[in-house]
């Protein structure tokens, strides 16, 4: 019998060694390409789970095109249609979900009449404004009757925007708690020079004109920056004035009535009542019953209707988004640079810019 020499012996010694460490590479190399198809799987489910979402709910990816309809009460199959039109929250525009509500409107042909369901403090002028253009157009275009239920609060921008049932009687209801009226304007504008001189910020804008950074909060306001931002309140005001008389025929011929409560003022639901802010005191249903009895329509052979916004896939995958009751309604991160900006405002809020996140 031979034996292998000492050498032979090293060799395989060295070859024992190696073998491990070459089964450990192997290993390593298979788990990685394990893990690079398991991340392909996954972005390509995804991509299909996007796809359907996308096509099954009509999203868009950044958010929702469409609005969809939940049934309220009475007829749940009748054709012709009553639809809740909720208006909640801060006014920062005239588009978004509120547009689309009432491009819906006038698309719809079965939608007989509309209950303008309003739970906001207001906003901006703007914003304000083209709602309150936008549901007048729909009404004139459609020939259908708009009945106003206001909730907790419909304030300044919120109430601005109730006027668009024009000359109809008892057409304005608000519940017994609600709070309205707020007819006024402001523009915000907060004096932080003597604390950025505290703690060493001072103002060093370069600009085309001095007028260019009025309503910087780095230093007093000039007496011509006030009077200039004044002049646009004034402006504003007069007009919120002539549209709460479009709304309130009383107004119209008793103009005088309306300066004195014209203070920015907020009033509860009895006193709006006696002097003419709103015709009724009633809940959501009682506003519906009205719109169908100024439509025309068979109480027992119509379908109420209430409209939402539709879902974002990310709403779908992980729910509504969480909602940081801070500051007003339908505040959100975007909004933040509105706030920082001098604009005038149909609003009933005095406080410091703060933030809500969520569905609207």
């Amino acid at each position: 019998m031979s034996h292998p020499s000492s050498g032979e012996g090293i060799i395989q010694a060295e070859v024992l060694a190696v073998e491990p460490a070459h089964r450990k590479s192997v290993f390593w190399r298979v788990l990685k390409v394990l893990i690079g198809l398991l991340v392909i799987v996954t972005l390509f489910v995804s991509l299909l789970l996007n796809m359907f979402f996308i096509g099954t709910l009509g999203l868009d990816g950044m958010g929702s095109k469409k609005v969809r309809e939940k049934y309220f009460s009475h007829s749940r199959f009748a054709r012709d249609k009553v639809v809740i039109m909720p208006l909640e929250g801060l006014i920062l525009d005239g588009d978004g979900f509120m547009k689309r509500q009432i491009d819906q409107v006038i698309e719809d042909e079965t939608v007989k009449a509309v209950v303008l369901r309003v739970n906001s403090p207001g906003g901006t002028v703007s914003g304000s404004h083209a709602i309150y253009h936008y549901l007048k157009k729909m009404c004139e275009k459609r020939k259908i009757p708009l009945v106003v239920s206001m909730g907790a609060i419909a304030a300044s921008g919120g109430y601005y925007v109730s006027m668009a049932v024009g000359d109809t009687p008892k057409s304005i209801y608000a519940e017994p708690t609600t709070w309205t009226g707020s007819i006024g304007v402001i523009i915000p504008h907060y004096d932080a020079a003597e604390l950025a001189q505290k703690i060493g910020i001072k103002e060093d804008s370069v600009a085309s004109h001095p007028l260019k950074g009025m309503g910087s909060m780095l230093r007093p306001m000039t007496e011509e920056e006030r009077a200039i931002f004044q002049g646009l309140v004034d402006e504003s005001f007069n007009r919120f004035k002539e549209v709460v008389k479009s709304g309130r025929p009383k107004f119209r011929q008793q103009p005088e009535l309306l300066d004195k409560l014209a203070t920015g003022q907020v009033f509860p639901a009895e006193q709006a009542k006696a002097e003419g802010l709103v015709d009724e005191i009633g809940f959501l249903e009682d506003a519906v019953d009205r719109a169908i009895e100024l439509a025309n329509l068979d109480p027992d052979n119509v379908r109420v209707v209430k409209y939402e916004k539709e879902l974002t896939l990310m709403d779908v995958l992980l729910g509504e988004t969480v909602q940081v009751h801070i500051g007003p309604a339908g505040m959100d991160w975007k909004s933040l640079l509105e706030w920082s900006v001098p604009r005038a405002y149909y609003l009933f809020y005095q406080g410091p810019v703060l933030i809500q996140s969520g569905l609207r």
